[in-house]
């Protein structure tokens, strides 16, 4: 797998990371076949800069989700963005979708399977 990004050119994106090296790399790897999935596999500038926001993007939606909000009395906290709104989640996911100019990223937002129950005629 020929990644486009290294490590530290995506911590230096993210706002803080506790994340090693290598924890970082798998992300890399995930962010660069989706890349090479939906973009295709050339080497140009905005590949690498997609690639690089995409891998933030995904570390901000699972690891390192950011806090909209945080309590310490009843300890709570709320988190940015939801789920269901895919690269529009986070700020890396946002700067993902200005940086596709084809629009094929946003594209993929909203893809999802449905299962519909047959009930049974017996």
């Amino acid at each position: 797998m020929a990644v486009r990004v290294t490590e530290a050119e995506v911590k230096a994106i993210l706002d803080d990371t506790s994340l090693t090296d290598p924890q970082i790399l798998a992300y890399i790897g995930s962010a660069n076949v989706m890349v090479n999935t939906a973009l295709g596999t050339g080497t140009t500038d905005i590949l690498k800069e997609i690639e690089r926001w995409l891998t933030a993007h995904m570390i901000a939606s699972t690891r390192e989700r950011t806090a909209l909000k945080e309590e310490a009395g009843g300890a709570s906290i709320t988190y940015t963005g939801k789920y269901d709104q895919g690269l529009a989640s986070t700020p890396y996911g946002q700067m993902v979708l200005s940086l596709d100019t084809t629009g094929t990223m946003a594209s993929l937002i909203g893809r999802s399977a449905k299962i519909f129950a047959i009930p049974s005629f017996d």
